[in-house]
């Protein structure tokens, strides 16, 4: 039998829409908002938290920076208009990247799909920041010429201590897609030649962070929506960036998650943007993703009736108690 054309729900197994309104009943901070009200303890570290679309982040910690899943080239692959092209060649729009992702002192990748990693090497180039992410990751990075020294494998269950914050690294694992799979899997066990197509970025393994402030919140990054429960226990981090789910095939996905997680004060859907135009405000939708990301907001509120959740905009400043 013939496979059906790749359409963006079967690659990611997730939405990629915005959130521009509101669901009845539904707590929901406004877009337009630039900060949630913090009261930083006394010897704390002032954070701020930008949102560089898909699952990417850009996290202001005093002096130093932290980048979650920098992707801001955002090529066209016609993923979102039904001619999605595997071939696609790897692109770095170094113009459009500018000056978002700063000096970063760390680079966290969850998997190693385009969306999340296409960007990586070039910013750790130019910035001199070290790239934590799986093995797959540390041999791309190698293939992407960058050096051994600004590579850092890690599994899950590492925390790592950068004195401002600390870094917990959680095992996780990809979105799945309405074929119970995904598109691009696989890992890389020995570097590679250089990536010159999407097709040559597979998923390699996928990655969760628990980025915790100095006398601070402690802040939750998914990079695809699906876990592993029972490595979710006891985190209980203040804020979530919760990829936006493939309710078909990931069983009652909010309620398995916000439990594990220990219901968060705060909630902010990722994952839900059109990435492949650019980073303006407010970004892309269309109606099918806004009705799936309606249903995820509502699952929250069902769940978790006091927490609230953050509909963020691109390059927007935030903070969170």
């Amino acid at each position: 039998m013939t496979e059906p054309p790749l359409s963006r729900r079967r690659f990611l197994g997730t939405t990629a829409g915005t959130a521009l309104g509101t669901v009845a009943g539904t707590t929901v901070l406004p877009a337009t908002a630039t900060a949630v009200p913090h009261r930083r303890p006394p010897g704390g570290v002032p954070a701020t938290f930008r949102w560089l679309g898909t699952s990417g982040w850009r996290v202001d910690l005093g002096a130093k920076t932290l980048l979650i899943d920098p992707y801001l080239s955002r090529f066209r692959t016609g993923l979102f208009d039904g001619q999605f092209n595997p071939d696609t060649p790897l692109t770095v729009d170094v113009e459009r990247i500018a000056d978002h992702p700063g000096t970063p002192q760390a680079i966290l990748v969850t998997h190693t799909h385009w969306d999340h990693y296409n960007d990586v090497p070039h910013i750790a180039q130019r910035s001199g920041a070290r790239v934590f992410g799986t093995l797959t990751a540390y041999h791309l990075g190698l293939a992407g010429g960058l050096p051994s020294s600004q590579l850092s494998p890690v599994k899950g269950g590492e925390v790592l201590d950068f004195g401002e914050y600390t870094v917990e690294v959680v095992a996780a694992l990809h979105s799945r897609n309405a074929s119970y799979s995904m598109a691009f899997p696989g890992v890389r066990t020995a570097v590679p030649d250089k990536p010159a197509t999407i097709a040559d970025l597979p998923e390699g393994d996928t990655l969760a962070y628990q980025v915790t402030v100095k006398n601070g919140p402690s802040v939750f990054f998914m990079g695809a929506s699906d876990f592993v429960e029972r490595n979710l226990t006891g985190l209980s981090p203040d804020v979530a960036m919760v990829a936006v789910p493939s309710t078909d095939v990931t069983r009652t996905y909010v309620p398995r998650l916000l439990a594990a997680l220990g219901r968060p004060a705060t909630i902010v859907p990722v994952h839900w943007d059109n990435f492949e135009v650019p980073l303006t405000n407010p970004p892309t939708t269309t109606p099918g993703d806004q009705k799936r990301l309606d249903a995820f907001l509502a699952a929250v509120r069902e769940v978790a009736p006091r927490t609230k959740i953050l509909l963020p905009r691109y390059l927007t400043p935030y903070t969170f108690a």
